[in-house]
């Protein structure tokens, strides 16, 4: 059966990146040097596996992230104090939670160090 393994995307700088997601959760699970020079860093969710892998490409300074990006969401247990947690490290929401129906769960978006948005949702 076909299982989804891995998302990836490119980052610029590793310190910031790995920082940003393990306050969101986010473990690193292995980091890989290619034969070109870039890193492939893995970041997993405990007891999930390592579902995202974040590229860096020494010299490259930014990424354009396209139309075509929309995000990845993952859930939080508490959003309020996610939000208070994430604030701490000077990570703030695009706009507070909100619903986008009646009795639907809170979100919000964050920005990760290059503009990914990232969904939070309350579960």
């Amino acid at each position: 059966m076909p299982a989804l393994i891995h998302t990836c995307y490119r980052i610029t700088d590793i310190d910031r990146s790995v920082a940003f997601y393990s306050a969101l959760g986010f473990e690193e699970a292995g980091r890989f040097q290619l034969p070109d020079g870039a890193t492939n860093v893995f970041m997993g969710l405990p007891d999930d596996g390592a579902r995202l892998e974040l590229t860096f490409n020494p010299g490259v300074e930014r990424y354009d992230i396209g139309t075509g990006y929309g995000h990845i969401a993952v859930t939080a247990a508490d959003l309020d104090g996610a939000l208070q947690a994430l604030a701490g490290q000077g990570i703030e929401p695009e706009r507070p939670p909100y619903t986008v129906r009646d009795g639907g769960n809170r979100l919000c978006f964050v920005r990760d160090p290059d503009g990914y948005r990232i969904e939070l949702i309350e579960q």
